[in-house]
């Protein structure tokens, strides 16, 4: 029979009612099963909670964790356990008490001080999370994680002023990938909802759409009724679904239907100058693919004062001024573009094909004998060309000098329209090489160039007839 008074006192039971020893007697039975456990069903929930979290149920596992708990709170191995179930559950804040308390029972217990360093640690608290990593050094002082942790805890804090360093002077993708780096050291801290909200909004106002709006993703985990990272996930989310489907419109070479969806964009969000630039970028370059060579210069010149070093942008507007046949300005273009992206394939041919039209148009334009566009189809090229054939048909003049200046003309409009219909010949031309050209004939120069014609009108002098080729 037991005699010990411990379980009263435990149990705040009075001194008075025990002063009778079958009383006390009583009283001991009846609070024993209220008390706590037997050292043998604490046993048990101990082992049914290790196999219970080895076998990954961890709800289950923690219920038989707060009964041993219950039934021996003096037992600090039994918190530490418990501590870890939090830990693989998530739930860290309630671990901390359960460390705490283990390293109160037993204060040289280092695998506790340094696991509940590691989360002091990713919830921002450097203070005390250093502490718990130099009492283990002080313990154990060739322990390679603690130290490791402990140069965390001061690049941490280091982080942390150069990130305000870099905001105060306004770089903000300094300031970025500061904070980002501060996270993946401190994931838990109280203040990282407002980090990932903010880090968010650097991200959008620097043109990272994507990046925003995986922070501001990461906000709402934390927070799902955060008014601040709600309202500007909607329009984050918003913005990025239209610049997406602009770039799978032209994808699909629906280049006019990208144009009014970049056109959106400009209204969704008129306050960040990135994403007017890249509006305009790309409804330039969907203007040159369009073939509106007025409308693309236009739109190029002001996408190219808003952002200058932009190469894709001097390259579009160069294409722009080969379509309005401005050969000379598409070179300068290509030129500019080459300084600031040298090593695009696209700027060195681009460049090539631009000087090459440049020679070309300097001796003969196929397309300005004809007076039509470079967008001109093979009906409004024949078209032109009987127009002017019949303009100037050597039989409509009479003297010899007139004749002759006709001859000439009228041998370049049949030259130009046999090219221009000809998609080979007119793929050639539009690369920058006269097809027509003796130097550009097979054995070199020195041939004459085929006559567009079933003969040649000029051999026999006299009077003479034309044969054209309308088709």
């Amino acid at each position: 029979m037991r005699t010990s008074m411990e379980p009263y006192r435990r149990a705040g039971v009075s001194g008075l009612l025990c002063s009778l020893p079958l009383l006390c007697v009583l009283l001991d039975i009846q609070l024993d099963g209220v008390l706590g456990a037997t050292q043998a069903e604490i046993e048990h929930h101990l082992e049914m909670g290790r196999k219970l979290l080895a076998a990954g149920q961890l709800a289950e596992a923690l219920s038989h964790y707060h009964s041993a708990v219950e039934g021996d709170s003096r037992n600090y191995l039994t918190y530490y356990k418990r501590a870890a179930v939090f830990l693989a559950l998530g739930k860290s804040k309630s671990a901390l008490p359960d460390l705490t308390r283990a390293i109160e029972l037993k204060p040289d217990f280092l695998a506790a001080r340094l696991q509940r360093g590691n989360i002091l640690l990713k919830q921002g608290n450097t203070e005390e999370a250093r502490e718990d990593f130099e009492s283990v050094l002080d313990r154990s002082p060739e322990h390679e994680e603690a130290r490791e942790q402990l140069m965390k805890a001061s690049e941490l804090e280091s982080l942390q002023e150069e990130a305000y360093a870099a905001h105060h002077q306004g770089d903000y993708s300094a300031t970025i990938a500061v904070l980002e780096r501060a996270i993946e050291i401190s994931p838990w801290d109280p203040d990282l909802l407002r980090a990932e909200c903010y880090l968010s909004r650097l991200h959008y106002s620097l043109g990272q759409h994507h990046e925003s709006l995986n922070h501001v993703r990461e906000c709402l985990k934390l927070d799902q009724d955060d008014k601040d990272c709600f309202s500007l996930y909607k329009q984050v989310k918003k913005l990025s679904k239209q610049l997406d489907s602009a770039e799978e419109l032209i994808l699909e070479e629906r280049y006019q239907d990208a144009i009014d969806k970049y056109e959106s964009v400009m209204k969704t969000e008129p306050n960040v100058p990135l994403y007017t630039n890249l509006a305009k970028e790309r409804i330039c370059f969907c203007l040159v693919k369009l073939n509106l060579a007025g409308e693309a210069i236009d739109v190029c010149s002001e996408a190219h004062q808003r952002d200058p070093r932009n190469a894709k942008i001097l390259r579009d507007r160069a294409e722009a001024y080969i379509l309005n046949q401005d050969y000379e300005k598409a070179v300068e273009d290509y030129q500019e573009a080459r300084e600031f992206d040298g090593d695009s394939n696209d700027i060195k041919e681009g460049l090539e094909r631009a000087h090459k039209l440049l020679k070309i148009s300097q001796k003969r334009d196929y397309y300005k004998i004809l007076g039509v566009g470079r967008n001109a189809n093979k009906q409004e090229i024949i078209k032109a060309y009987r127009k002017l054939a019949q303009q100037w048909h050597p039989d409509n003049f009479q003297s010899e000098a007139e004749k002759k200046e006709a001859e000439k003309k009228f041998i370049d409009i049949a030259s130009a329209k046999e090219v221009l219909t000809n998609p080979e010949m007119r793929q050639k031309f539009d690369s920058g090489e006269d097809p027509l050209d003796p130097e550009n004939q097979q054995g070199g120069g020195g041939g004459q160039r085929p006559w567009p014609f079933h003969f040649n009108p000029f051999d026999s002098g006299g009077s003479f007839h034309f044969k054209f080729e309308y088709n």
